[in-house]
């Protein structure tokens, strides 16, 4: 690593940030969109509750598509390189974004028009598959071993802003139009906007070379000829306990980031623009604390960072729904509820979570596997719940109290994964990233 300066560094990280910004921008945008737009103009019934049902529906399909895209792009990154595969997963995710936003409605159009969001969605699943084991490990690589959990978190950092501007947008556009008009098009612009941040991100990331361990490993004629086979044979344990680890994660963001937005409109009455500016409020804080837990996971641990956190932030939604549903509308305390533990307890798990993914795996097949481990779990973790959590909600009538429970069993989950990846770490049974830099340097 004595061999790569710092500005190397600086650039592969920003170039890894940028990219997974405009990634994750067009991925959320859709399920921000998903509960107040494409319920009613794509998914028209004569009960609300089923619509959104249905719109949820077709944001979960891109979960489900993502291990797809992990695997397809994950295995060309192990035997082609990590950084071909983070463009073209930046163009098919960038495409699939802007037709989105031009796709006519069911009035127009008739069943096609959920038929073309669906499919466009499935892209969308694909190209995000890929995407995010490229970006941390392009910053895991490149990193020196003792910061890689900094470094690796700060690709994560791409998800809170692009989930700040995708909410942040949708907000601008519903303060500045009529309703009338948002619903007619100005929705389809948050989409269109995308391409304009997708030539940007395109060129930064052709200006950036491919990681040193990649490197090593080409220059071995070390590649693994089929990397889920190998990853299956080698690290099957750590896949499961990876997988259990993300659970918290997966359902948490997506109760704070997608579901409580048709919650606080619907359920609640409060404006779409206060309950958008909640969520983007809190993505900003968010930024701000992702480095911190992922420097603290280089100073005391990886997974004891993370399984702290996994209890907090699932314990964390009962005061927040408490807060929320007895605020009697009072839009700060609203936003309190919802800054503090997604701006805040939530990054304690998702700061870390990059680095402790990546040194699951040898570097031979190490996208594969934390693609794999992230995107296969995120059917279950983030695809299906707000389903669950709509479902939840109306069997419960109203009352928030299941939702919070399932969070919770969430967060106990993963805190029993991580104490078993650390388990698995003192019997040495996952790569140990000091040993593989001594191992090719």
């Amino acid at each position: 690593m004595g061999q790569i300066n710092k500005a190397t560094v600086k650039r592969v990280v920003t170039a890894s940030l940028v990219g997974a910004t405009i990634e994750w921008y067009d991925f959320f945008l859709y399920g921000v969109v998903a509960g107040i737009v494409f319920n009613k103009l794509y998914f028209p019934t004569s009960d609300p509750l089923v619509g959104t049902l249905l719109a949820y529906a077709t944001f979960a399909v891109g979960f489900i598509t993502r291990p797809l895209g992990g695997i397809i792009f994950g295995h060309f990154g192990d035997k082609i390189g990590r950084k071909s595969m983070l463009v073209l997963t930046l163009m098919i995710m960038g495409v699939s974004t802007v037709l989105i936003g031009l796709v006519p409605t069911y009035d127009q159009i008739g069943v096609w028009a959920p038929i073309l969001l669906l499919l466009l969605r499935i892209f969308q699943g694909i190209g995000l598959g890929g995407e995010w084991g490229g970006a941390v490990l392009m910053a895991f690589e490149y990193a020196p071993v003792e910061k890689r959990g900094f470094y690796a978190s700060l690709p994560q950092i791409g998800l809170a802003i692009g989930l700040c501007l995708a909410s942040g947008v949708v907000a601008l556009l519903s303060y500045l139009l009529t309703d009338a008009q948002f619903m007619a098009w100005g929705w389809r612009l948050a989409f269109v906007l995308s391409i304009v941040l997708v030539i940007i991100g395109t060129w930064i990331r052709m200006n950036v070379m491919e990681t040193p361990e990649f490197q090593n490993v080409k220059t071995a004629k070390a590649e693994s000829k089929l990397p889920i086979a190998d990853m299956w044979r080698e690290a099957s344990g750590n896949v499961v306990a990876g997988m259990g680890a993300r659970f918290i994660d997966g359902v948490f963001f997506n109760i704070f980031g997608v579901f409580s937005i048709s919650y606080l409109t619907q359920t609640l009455k409060i404006p779409r623009t206060d309950a958008l500016i909640g969520v983007m409020l809190a993505a900003l804080v968010m930024c701000v604390f992702i480095p911190v837990f992922g420097h603290l996971s280089d100073k005391i641990g990886r997974t004891r960072v993370y399984w702290i956190g996994s209890i907090i932030t699932g314990l964390s939604v009962f005061p927040a729904f408490w807060l929320i549903t007895n605020s009697g509308g009072n839009i700060p305390l609203v936003w309190l509820a919802i800054i503090v533990p997604f701006g805040i307890l939530y990054a304690s798990v998702y700061g870390p979570e990059a680095a402790l993914f990546s040194e699951l795996f040898d570097a031979r097949y190490r996208y594969t596997g934390i693609s794999f481990v992230y995107q296969f779990s995120g059917i279950f973790a983030s695809g299906l719940t707000p389903i669950i959590a709509t479902s939840l909600l109306k069997y419960n009538q109203g009352d928030p109290a299941l939702i919070c429970i399932y969070v919770a069993f969430a967060g106990l989950v993963s805190a029993i994964s991580a104490i078993w990846i650390g388990a698995r770490k003192s019997k040495g049974s996952t790569s140990s990233p000091k040993e593989a830099v001594e191992a090719i340097n």
